[in-house]
């Protein structure tokens, strides 16, 4: 009976595999890493690696940074991704498509041992920056992540060669097909790129200021509100100890833990990341399109040239944040009595909930199916786009939603305001039940507001997906 039941779960996860997959279409990425500069690349690459059948993969090179000038470590990376081959046979227990080591292997590549300008320029190609091109110039028309942990040098001199030996239309048309996210400037080939290819999608807190940046809010001690899945505790005992091969190679924490983790995180499928818009604000942070104030633009560390920006960029973004609250009588959530307000809000508002996911993922490294948690899938009865008009009532519906392991679920409606044109507070009737209602406010011009429905299962660890509801509101 037990295996009759076994097989029937399996049936059905995988059908809602099928489903899901075919309404995500997988974001492609290159990592660019100077792994062993501080471990905590390493412990990125272990995270990145239980979602590699969520993102796709094109390439991982090992390149320099202003930590580690003359130095690539490409066999690093292999050591983790042969930890990752001891438990691939129990993570497809869990989630399908999941890619063989050896093909991640043959993804590594090299960059040149040199720092930043040093390599870019003719006769100054690589594995990794020929290897950038080659993937460029595949017949597919989706973006390509370029997501930079370190130096960024080796995507400098991709694009030196793409300007030097391509027709101007092709070189455009390949350009406009790469998204950078890079942590931080690490080398002087950053602001080398900015400035002359002004078009390039790039986000980046520019300089070397880490303290202010946004993807720092990852590691950051928030004060006022709770810390617990960055503590050194909490990592040993949900990643590294009794976690199987991939768990035993996630290194201690030197300066900050997984300060690398941002370039990717908004590319993971969750239903609140698009990564085309980091101005939505996601599990990576939140990003606007402006040119920063270099009089503002702090010194922080390292030898990297700081220098005014003379374009925009995606950059650090603020949200007022006000945490919910489980509440131990009547409502179960309440609104808590601290507000944040500033660029790291933007981040660390979600980390919980992506520490959790990641803890539950590590679990599926050595539990089977039905000891493990899974994530809810939420699920919407009416288009998440969605017109009304001034003054005119809606309701919400997630009653559809569903738990893989038959975990009872909680909801939550809220308006995102600072990724809405319309700021006006909108108030749901309940905000914690799966059917909310809300009133929309009285509009002289269309305006346009995001709701995000947050569904979280009660299993362990807690997981959590979400819907984006975009309303359109008119006079």
């Amino acid at each position: 009976m037990k295996v009759f039941f076994s097989v029937i779960v399996i049936f059905i996860v995988s059908f809602h595999q099928v489903i899901f997959a075919q309404t995500v279409e997988k974001n492609r990425v290159i990592i660019l890493s100077d792994i062993e500069a501080d471990p905590d690349d390493t412990q990125s690459f272990v995270r990145l690696f239980l979602y590699s059948n969520q993102i796709d993969i094109k390439g991982i090179v090992a390149t320099t940074s202003c930590w580690m000038q003359t130095q690539i470590n490409p066999t690093s990376i292999e050591k983790i991704i042969e930890a990752y081959a001891k438990v691939h046979s129990n993570l497809i227990q869990h989630e399908s498509g999941y890619p063989e080591a050896e093909q991640l292997k043959s993804l590594v590549k090299k960059g040149l041992s040199v720092y930043g300008m040093q390599g870019v320029g003719k006769g100054k190609d690589s594995e990794g920056s020929d290897w950038i091109i080659k993937i460029l110039e595949e017949d597919d028309e989706r973006p390509l992540w370029i997501s930079v942990w370190g130096g960024v040098n080796t995507l400098a001199q991709s694009l030196h060669k793409i300007k030097e030996t391509k027709t101007p239309k092709e070189a455009k048309r390949l350009i406009e097909k790469l998204r950078v996210y890079t942590i931080s400037d690490q080398d002087d080939s950053g602001i080398w790129i900015r400035n002359n290819f002004p078009n390039l999608f790039y986000i980046v807190s520019p300089g070397d200021d880490y303290g202010s940046a946004t993807w720092i809010a990852i590691n950051s001690f928030i004060k006022g509100t709770d810390n617990q899945t960055i503590s050194n505790s909490w990592i040993a005992e949900n990643i590294q100890q009794n976690h199987g091969p991939l768990g035993a190679v996630y290194p201690d924490v030197a300066w900050g833990v997984e300060g690398d983790t941002p370039a990717f995180l908004s590319l993971i499928p969750n239903g609140l990341n698009v990564a085309e818009h980091p101005e939505w604000g996601a599990w990576g942070g939140r990003y606007e399109w402006y040119k920063p104030d270099f009089s503002k633009t702090k010194k922080g560390g390292s030898p990297v040239e700081i220098a005014p920006e003379t374009r925009a960029i995606w950059t650090d973004a603020i949200d007022n944040y006000t945490p919910y609250l489980q509440n131990d009588y009547g409502r179960a959530v309440k609104k808590d009595t601290v507000s944040f307000n500033d660029n790291k809000a933007t981040l660390w508002r979600w980390r919980n909930d992506f520490q959790n996911d990641f803890a539950a993922r590590m679990d599926w490294c050595t539990q089977t199916y039905e000891e493990a948690n899974h994530p809810p899938v939420a699920v919407l009865s009416h288009p998440s786009e969605i017109t009304i008009k001034s003054g005119e009532g809606f309701g919400l519906d997630a009653r559809n939603s569903y738990d893989p392991d038959g975990d009872n679920l909680s909801f939550l409606w809220f308006h995102y305001a600072e990724v809405s044109s319309l700021k006006t507070e909108i108030t749901f009737t309940p905000e914690n039940a799966y059917g909310a209602y809300f009133k929309a406010p009285n509009v002289d011009k269309k305006e346009t507001f995001h709701i995000i429905l947050k569904v979280s299962d009660k299993g362990t660890p807690q997981l959590t997906r979400y819907r984006r509801i975009l309303i359109h509101v008119i006079p």
